[in-house]
């Protein structure tokens, strides 16, 4: 079963954002660009090495390099669960 957005960011996962440049196959003197993202874990980012992994297997394009950041959506510190609310004025 496959957890939602919500308890991925609640387990520790972040936002991982990679731009792959790599070289076109037929005209290796130009760079192109291709934009990634998923929910991974850093430091070790397990899901970015695995898609670099594959597109080494399996894309003819080599890559020159990749440029990636990483952004926790929700810290330990920033989540509360509220059963109500209410303001007192």
């Amino acid at each position: 079963m496959q957890m939602t957005e919500t308890e991925m960011m609640l387990k520790g996962y972040g936002l991982t954002t990679a731009e792959f440049f790599y070289r076109m196959p037929d005209y290796t003197h130009v760079l192109n660009t291709f934009v990634w993202q998923d929910y991974d874990i850093a430091p070790d980012h397990p899901r970015l090495f695995e898609f670099i992994d594959y597109w080494k297997e399996e894309i003819e394009g080599p890559l020159h390099s990749v440029r990636f950041t990483h952004r926790k959506m929700i810290s330990p510190g920033e989540w509360r669960n509220v059963v109500g609310e209410f303001t007192y004025h």
